[in-house]
């Protein structure tokens, strides 16, 4: 689809969301509706994306950023007007604009792209994305001609009693010829309840004209959704998330409760894994095959291989290998990579570390800034002692090297290959290779002190 442009509208500022944030960057199955609807236009195959902004455009520029180009609608006079405002960038163009809504992020590439088929089959001037609703008050309603074509597009507010009896809705979603819209652009009117120049009376300047105006109706109703509150973004966060789940169990991955189960449109997971109630699997993440996860597990822009298991644990913008094991109540954050096997045992944090092939960290434990070798044993209550009050440095704990429990690694510091540290100790110095470091005062009992506190 070569001469497929999409112009994506996206400059109200959605005031029934009563938000600071600009409508479209509301996030909803891990993403913003706006970079939902790009993906969809995207997967459709446009060749190019214009975004329209308006309030809060530099925010949404910022999160866009060069996935499209932008337009900007200063005040806010209707869709007709919003559309407009890409003249200067679409002047050149003579192939079908397609007209999206940014605040749609059910839409799917698919839908997009029998659109713009149908579209291109019927050889029309124009072509809407139409519904069929059950309950269509507050949309735009659509009048055919006897012969099927479109006669023209009503609003709500507009319409007459019996018009609005129709329930075949506009989505707000068209295909154009791109030289026919911005002509017949320059001649909406403002004369509506609203003062506004409507995009939909192109298609009725447009009938008048001769020209084809066509209809492609779909009983996906749900996909065309425009979010408009809090309550229909949560409506739409419960139908993508039924979405994802469905897909991933059509190939072969294992929810034993999909209802308690959230995970992000973006998430890769591979067959045979398991995943228990409560959790959470979000933004970028990608996991193997053969793992079981949960219950009550979150994970944030994880890479995570095959057979890994984890339980109450919260693992974000890590690397995690084949075979590792995450106990219960565990926080393995950024910049960490849990190396191929590795054990983490209950109540240990993990972050910015490398932690070497079947290394052990049993329980009870904080390691930050560590580079960790092969088959260490960190003893129960081991602390990695990384921050002086200014600056965070480094632990480097050498192959097969044992910490004996309660010990603290002043860093800088390295414990080399083999080496041990008995229990207790406050290490500030090298252990060298093959040693045996004990840094702890010698004990002292005194005799009858009890009696005295009596």
């Amino acid at each position: 689809m070569a001469d497929l442009v999409t112009v994506i509208l996206a400059a109200g500022k959605g005031t029934r969301m009563k938000s600071s944030l600009p409508k479209v960057l509301h996030r909803v199955g891990g993403k913003c509706m706006l970079q939902h609807v790009l993906d969809a236009a995207k997967a459709a195959g446009a060749k190019r994306n214009i975004v329209v902004t308006g309030f809060g455009g530099e925010a949404v520029q910022e999160a866009i950023g060069a996935q499209a180009e932008f337009a900007v609608q200063e005040e806010q006079l209707g869709t007709g007007h919003a559309v407009l405002q890409t003249k200067p960038l679409l002047e050149k163009e003579t192939g079908t604009v397609m007209v999206l809504c940014g605040d749609t992020p059910l839409l799917t590439g698919d839908l997009l792209k029998n659109l713009y088929d149908a579209h291109s089959k019927a050889e029309a001037k124009a072509t809407v994305l139409t519904a069929i609703m059950p309950d269509p008050t507050g949309y735009g309603r659509v009048i055919h001609m006897p012969d099927g074509t479109v006669e023209k597009i009503v609003e709500h507010k507009d319409a007459t009693e019996e018009e609005r009896q129709v329930r075949e809705i506009n989505s707000g979603i068209y295909c154009f010829d791109a030289r026919e819209l911005f002509a017949a652009l320059g001649e909406v009117k403002n004369d509506n309840a609203q003062g506004e120049y409507y995009l939909p009376d192109v298609l009725e300047i447009l009938r008048k004209q001769g020209k084809k105006i066509w209809a492609v109706a779909t009983e996906e109703y749900e996909s065309i959704f425009g979010i408009n509150s809090r309550s229909q973004l949560a409506q739409a966060e419960k139908i993508l998330r039924s979405r994802k789940n469905e897909a991933l169990m059509a190939e072969g991955v294992t929810l034993m409760d999909p209802s308690s189960t959230f995970i992000d449109a973006d998430v890769k997971i591979g067959r045979d894994t398991v995943i228990y109630p409560f959790t959470w699997i979000e933004g970028n993440t990608v996991i193997g095959e053969n793992c079981e996860l949960g219950p009550n597990v979150r994970l944030q822009n994880v890479t995570m291989g095959s057979g890994v298991t984890g339980q109450f644990a919260y693992v974000h913008d890590a690397v995690i290998d084949d075979g590792v094991i995450l106990g219960q109540f565990v926080h393995i954050r950024p910049d960490t990579h849990l190396m191929e096997k590795v054990k983490i045992g209950n109540f240990v944090e993990v972050k910015n570390s490398n932690v070497g092939k079947g290394t052990k960290l049993p329980h009870l434990s904080y390691i930050g800034d560590c580079d960790m070798g092969e088959d260490v044993n960190m003893g129960c209550g081991t602390i990695t002692v990384n921050y002086d009050g200014k600056k965070k440095f480094r632990t480097k704990v050498g192959n097969h090297a044992f910490i004996g429990c309660n010990s603290n690694l002043v860093a800088p510091v390295t414990v080399e290959d083999n080496a041990y540290v008995g229990a207790g100790s406050t290490i500030t110095k090298t252990v060298p290779a093959d040693n045996l470091a004990i840094a702890r005062s010698r004990q002292t009992n005194i005799a009858n002190w009890a009696d005295k506190r009596k």
